[in-house]
């Protein structure tokens, strides 16, 4: 742990310049550091990949038959009959249309976009003492944190008078490396695990925040400008797995469950604070201060299982459902210090309510078959709620998807919009704020058979 601290604070308005300083930080402590509580942006909530599961809404527990399966059910990965390599890209834009009660000046709307790699696999199918098995190393982009915000602020109290702008800014994203393998028991039923390394791959396993805060203001009669900066990075690594089984009750119906094992993560935090605080009529009671810390903390990540039924109607029709859910209870942040608080909350573990959240989702895929090719329509809705203090905010959505499979070539998008009205009320709590928030993201998949 590195820790330096600077200070200079000239006369003669000392007593002052402690007194706007302290006033500052409150403001400070009240909007910007409730901003640097973990904030995930993108979907919480741990799902898969791919572009078919995608269009099918992310009903794809029960289904799993490519090498996408490591990150949804690892059970499913036998179904692959052929070696394969498989892409995916991603892209979105996010809208958030903030609304702060007590701040209406500071209402505004806001929107980030980013394109990634979603995933890369390469897999290979065998067979070892009278069992079909596979292998596979598989890369998958999880949570994303990217978020811009711009928005003023006023304080107003019996001897002091605040005009700010906050400037707020986060990006970086979470990613595992996993190896995957499958066994089929018997005709009927496989089991499968994935180990996943949550470390630096195609990107660094961080994210950063930054926020500014600028102004002007007047301190019983005493006017001043100050500008405060502060920057904090998180890198993180740790491992978990994924366990899965698929269970072919039938040659219409087929079962699927999965188990995402909670961990500790290693989080290395590196913060960095400074303001100033200038008197234009009285240049000796300019104030600067600053603070840096390097520490070593742990988060711990929770739980999540699921099931999924898929039901086969034709060679044509196939629909699914999956029911997920995801302790977010014990989702911790623990200081260097030993004290424990919730990330979303940014309350103490004692004092922090936060429920499960329960995904539904559903889909469809019907094929258009051509004895050369073949082309897929699907379609999807979800319920998708986030985690929040009391209970889960609520987001929505639907998908569509379509594609092109020609011999050992296919090729799938999708299309997903994901909604919440008047959510994130966790997040600036003294400022009555929430916010309706609209996701588009695309995906596209391209799968190589050998």
């Amino acid at each position: 742990m590195k820790w330096n601290f600077n200070r200079t604070c000239k006369s003669p308005l000392t007593v002052f310049c402690v007194i706007i300083l302290l006033s500052i930080g409150f403001t400070n402590l009240s909007s910007a550091q409730q901003l640097q509580r973990i904030e995930i942006p993108s979907s919480p909530n741990p799902v898969g990949s791919g572009a078919r599961a995608l269009g099918m809404g992310g009903a794809f527990i029960a289904i799993a038959d490519d090498a996408t399966a490591a990150s949804w059910n690892p059970g499913g990965l036998i179904q692959l009959e052929t070696p394969e390599i498989s892409v995916v890209g991603a892209y979105f834009n996010r809208t958030e249309d903030n609304n702060l009660c007590s701040n209406p000046e500071g209402s505004c709307e806001q929107s980030v976009s980013k394109s990634s790699i979603n995933y890369l696999s390469a897999a290979y199918p065998f067979t070892l003492w009278e069992h079909n098995m596979i292998v596979s190393l598989n890369y998958q982009y999880l949570y994303d944190f990217t978020r811009e915000w711009i928005f003023p602020l006023r304080q107003t109290s019996t001897n002091l008078t605040l005009n700010q702008n906050v400037f707020y800014e986060q990006e970086g994203s979470l990613s595992a490396i996993g190896v995957a393998y499958c066994i089929q028991i018997n005709p009927k039923l496989s089991f499968g695990l994935t180990l996943n390394y949550w470390g630096d791959g195609v990107y660094k396993n961080e994210w950063e925040q930054k926020t500014r805060q600028a102004g002007s203001g007047i301190y019983i009669g005493n006017a001043f400008n100050f500008d405060s900066n502060s920057f904090d990075r998180y890198s993180f690594s740790g491992f978990n797995a994924n366990l899965g089984v698929l269970w072919n009750v039938n040659s219409k119906l087929t079962l699927g469950a999965v188990l995402k094992t909670p961990f500790t993560a290693d989080l290395e935090h590196e913060s960095i604070f400074s303001s100033s605080l200038v008197f234009p009529s009285n240049p000796g009671s300019n104030t600067t201060s600053s603070t840096s810390s390097v520490e070593d903390e742990e988060l711990d990540m929770p739980m999540s299982y699921g099931i999924g039924l898929a039901y086969r109607f034709s060679d044509a029709l196939t629909t699914s459902i999956d029911i997920y859910r995801t302790e977010w209870g014990d989702f911790i942040l623990e200081d260097s210090n030993g004290n424990k608080t919730s990330p979303i909350s940014g309350k103490s573990e004692s004092e922090s309510d936060i429920d499960p959240t329960h995904q539904v989702r559903m889909g469809l895929e019907y094929l258009f078959i051509n004895p050369k090719y073949v082309i897929p329509l699907r379609g999807g809705i979800f319920y998708d709620p986030a985690p929040a203090e009391g209970s889960p905010d609520d987001f929505y959505g639907f998908s569509i998807g379509s594609g092109f499979a020609k011999g050992r070539f296919v090729f799938d998008i999708a299309y997903q919009y994901r909604f919440g009205n008047d959510v994130g009320s966790s997040i600036l709590q003294n400022l009555g704020f929430s916010q309706d928030v609209d996701e588009h993201t695309i995906y596209s998949s391209i799968i190589f058979h050998f």
